[in-house]
């Protein structure tokens, strides 16, 4: 704990106290401006459109990308129906 031995220091510390504060304040404003902004921009109809596309999309690569490089064929009825009667 700090001493104080004049008032001078006193207030000196709070005032810099109050500043720190004030910015802390500024810094919660701006945090919660650019949040609000940044919801309003994902929430855009035309954003969540491209973005469930691009996932889409994303997905369909990745799975086309691992069949070339495993080789696993999908399963056909017909053939899967020839191997059940033997």
């Amino acid at each position: 704990m700090k001493r104080y031995t004049t008032f001078e220091e006193i207030d000196r510390d709070l005032k810099y106290l109050r500043l720190k504060a004030q910015i802390d304040l500024e810094e919660v404003k701006l945090s919660f401006n650019h949040g609000k902004e940044s919801l309003k921009e994902s929430l855009n109809p035309i954003n969540m459109i491209a973005s469930t596309a691009g996932a889409i999309l994303k997905k369909a690569f990745v799975l086309k990308m691992v069949d070339k490089i495993v080789g696993i064929k999908p399963v056909k009825k017909q053939d899967y129906e020839e191997n059940d009667s033997l």
